[in-house]
């Protein structure tokens, strides 16, 4: 086994599941904490404190919930495609797991996103669904994570499972720009960003902070639910292993 130097800790010092599992326990009690934390600050501020807006009135208040879970659902997918290619060049294990343990999480967030849209999308449009650009496109996004899940799931073989998915990961990523720049690109009823790097936020800064501390909250919410459940998958597949055999949660 690889183990950290003086210098540093090797690259693939935690790519080892052992070693990964270890560090997992560790985190994710912490990560949910702090989601928990955030979340309840987040919607106090957005539903509570932040004004009404004076166009959309009090319906705007659902981009709080709307907009992080659209920056996740892209966000997860982009990892999955990130340890997707770390897999498939490195035939790491953890690869796999990881990714495995972050499409539900991102298919739930995508499917939030559309559910939210929907219901700023009735009032301010009126309909709950228009083939909008951005709209089809996270929808197609939707249905990747749930082909991911299927495919993967389908195939008994473990190993063989990951690098079919790992394909539909890394060909699925080219989705996620076209969301993020079809505002830009075509003629769309869907406003466009939010938040911009480049731009002074238009919105007032209660609300700014509302929607961040929102964004935080799925971050760590991520994080913690996909190291918890990685660790589930890695116990499935070392189950075997001795350093598994000696572990207290496993004994009978």
């Amino acid at each position: 086994m690889i183990h950290p130097t003086r210098t540093g800790i090797h690259w693939f010092y935690y790519a080892a599941p052992q070693t990964f599992y270890g560090l997992a326990a560790r985190l994710w009690p912490g990560c949910a904490v702090l989601a928990s934390a955030l979340l309840a600050a987040g919607l106090w501020l957005g539903f509570m404190v932040a004004p009404t807006d004076f166009q959309q009135g009090e319906g705007y208040r659902i981009i709080f919930v709307h907009v992080p879970a659209s920056w996740m659902s892209m966000v997860i997918y982009l990892a999955m495609a990130f340890w997707s290619v770390l897999g498939l060049t490195f035939n790491t294990r953890l690869s796999g797991m990881m990714t495995r343990a972050l499409a539900p999480t991102g298919a739930l967030f995508a499917f939030l996103s559309l559910w939210t849209g929907a219901l700023w999308g009735k009032p301010m449009w009126g309909a709950w669904w228009v083939w909008d650009a951005r709209l089809t496109s996270e929808l197609i996004l939707f249905f990747l994570y749930l082909g991911y899940i299927a495919l993967t799931s389908a195939i008994d073989d473990t190993r063989r499972g990951d690098r079919a998915g790992a394909l539909v990961a890394i060909v699925g990523a080219i989705n996620v720009p076209i969301i993020y720049f079809s505002v830009k690109w075509w003629n769309t009823l869907h406003q466009g960003a939010s938040v911009s790097l480049t731009k002074s936020p238009t919105m007032a800064a209660v609300m700014l902070w509302a929607m961040l501390l929102m964004a935080l909250a799925f971050w760590l919410y991520t994080l913690a639910l996909v190291l918890y459940r990685v660790r589930t998958l890695i116990l499935q597949r070392e189950r075997h292993a001795a350093w598994v055999q000696d572990l207290a949660e496993v004994q009978p």
